[in-house]
Parts: structure tokens; C-alpha cells; sequence
């Protein structure tokens, strides 16, 4: 008799351990593991490793006719096959039912930007209070160094060495790389590091809140969205963006893409090839209305 399956939970805790899974990771798997147990009648299966190919083949053709996206689908399959490597290990099951099943293509989203108006914009405000520098000091970081979320307030006092424009930051997988730091950045940071000692004993964290401790990803979302409605910034802002901008404007300047590649800790460059979506629609649109023979005219 094989021995019984791991819970989701159990799974979950394993993740963690073992792989070191970014809390964003656990709460996505968590969503689409559940999401297969809701529609484990539907499929007509018990439990999750009873489903078999032709079974999560059916399951994939679903979610697709239900609108979900062929991205979304792919990591629902990668949480499954996660799930299933894990009940392999425990006895529960002697092989994969998910291998080889793959997700319906869907057009690739471009990644949005804000341009460099935008941007000097969003980032030219008045910074009165610690809490203020604080926020310029992290847009700015965001802005300058293509930093994801989680990274940057994952940030230690350490991490960063403003003598040498750089900063060690910790991206997924736990892998680390050095970045640059703009300029901007660097005297934002200064400013706000000379702040931080008033507000916090704490000897770590880089980006703390008016308590002391270390900001939340949460806290970061709000302020931005806070400091671009109060600049004028007539459409949503979040921290993501900022990335994407930074990449993009490197790209555009620079054509670069392996450096860029490198920045952003991309783990393949078809990642950041994207980013050279963004200029070629660029590119379309200045010939469409430049360029002599580029459409037919009528009349």
C-alpha cells in the first residue's frame, strides 16, 4: 500500500525549507493547488495524486476555456509538478502525471513604462520629513537599480556601498548579484542614512518604518502610490514599474542587452528580450507617422 500523500501544507512547509521559496512563490503555488482541489469533482478524481495525463490535460483545457492565461496555467503546471516531486519522495506516488504537459501559448504581455517625464516627475517632490527622504531614497533606488520589490526591502545597511555605487542585492533562488547605483540614488540614500539613526536602533534593515522596523513590501506599495497621486501622476504607479522603466530606458540607450540581462538578475535573457518589444513598438510608431510610404493614404 503506498504510504499517504503529503498536504498542501506540508508541501508548502518542504518548499520553504528546502528550496528556500520566496513567500510571493508559497502564497501563488498555495492559490493554484487549491484552485486543482476545487476541481478535482469536476475532473472526477478524490485528491490530487489520483488525477492522471489525460485528467490534467482536461484540466488545462478548462482553465484555458475559463480565461486563464497561458502564463498563469504554466505556473499552476509548475506548482503541480513541485507538488508531485514531493509525493514521489514520500511514497505516494511512483511517477509524474504532469510531465510533458505543457501550457497554451498566449501573446506576451509588454511590460509597461513610465517615461522619463513621468519619472523626473514622480521623483522631484519635496521631501520635508525623514519618512519623505525615505521614499525619494527608495524610488530612486527602485529607479536606478531595477530592483523587484521584495529586493529592495530586503535590503540591509550593509548590502549597500555608496563609496562604490553599488549594492548587493538577493534575488529569487536566493542568488545574489552587485548593481549600480545612480548617482541620484546614491545622494538620496546618504541623506536618508544620516535620518535612519533618529528613527530606529535596529542595525539591519535599510528602509525601516516610523516604528522602527523593517518596511513591508505592503507600506512600499502604499507610499508610491501615495507620492504619484499627490505629484499628478495620472495613472497607477507601483513599484514593478519602476523596473520596468529602468530596463527599458537602459535598453533604449543602450541596446545592451545582456548587461541589461544581468541587472535585472534575469535567469534567461528571453526574460529580458521582452524589453525589446517595448522599443520596436516604439520604433513602428515613429516610422507610421514619419515616414513617407509607410501607410497607404487614402484618396
Amino acid at each position: 500500500m503506498s504510504a499517504a500523500a503529503p498536504t498542501v501544507d506540508a508541501f508548502l512547509a518542504a518548499l520553504a525549507h528546502q528550496r528556500r521559496a520566496s513567500p510571493h512563490t508559497l502564497s501563488a503555488y498555495r492559490r493554484d493547488l487549491e484552485r486543482c482541489t476545487r476541481l478535482l469533482p469536476l475532473l472526477g478524481a478524490g485528491t490530487l495524486v489520483e488525477l492522471t495525463p489525460a485528467q490534467i490535460r482536461r484540466l488545462v483545457s478548462h482553465l484555458a476555456r475559463d480565461g486563464l492565461s497561458g502564463r498563469s496555467i504554466a505556473r499552476l503546471l509548475a506548482a503541480l509538478r513541485a507538488y508531485y516531486r514531493l509525493a514521489i519522495d514520500h511514497g505516494a506516488l511512483a511517477s509524474d502525471p504532469a510531465a510533458g504537459i505543457t501550457a497554451p501559448k498566449s501573446p506576451r504581455r509588454l511590460p509597461a513604462t513610465l517615461d522619463v517625464d513621468h519619472l523626473a516627475r514622480l521623483l522631484d517632490f519635496a521631501a520635508e520629513d525623514p519618512l519623505a527622504r525615505r521614499d525619494r531614497a527608495m524610488f530612486e533606488l527602485l529607479y536606478s537599480s531595477g530592483l523587484r520589490l521584495a529586493e529592495l526591502v530586503a535590503l540591509d545597511c550593509g548590502d549597500v556601498d555608496l563609496a562604490d555605487a553599488s549594492a548587493r542585492v538577493t534575488g529569487k533562488g536566493r542568488k545574489t548579484r552587485i548593481v549600480p547605483v545612480g548617482a541620484r540614488a546614491c545622494a538620496a540614500l546618504a541623506d536618508w542614512l544620516v535620518l535612519r539613526r533618529t528613527l530606529t536602533a535596529e542595525p539591519a534593515a535599510l528602509f525601516v518604518n516610523r516604528r522602527g522596523g523593517r518596511l513591508s513590501a505592503r507600506a512600499v506599495q502604499q507610499r508610491l502610490r501615495h507620492w504619484a497621486d499627490r505629484q499628478g501622476i495620472d495613472r497607477r504607479v507601483y513599484p514593478h514599474l519602476l523596473r520596468h522603466s529602468c530596463a527599458g530606458h537602459l535598453l533604449e540607450s543602450s541596446g545592451d542587452l545582456r548587461a541589461v540581462q544581468e541587472l535585472l538578475g534575469h535567469a534567461s535573457i528571453a526574460t529580458t528580450q521582452v524589453y525589446t518589444q517595448v522599443d520596436f513598438q516604439y520604433l513602428a510608431r515613429v516610422y507610421d507617422a514619419a515616414h513617407p510610404r509607410a501607410r497607404r493614404r487614402s484618396g
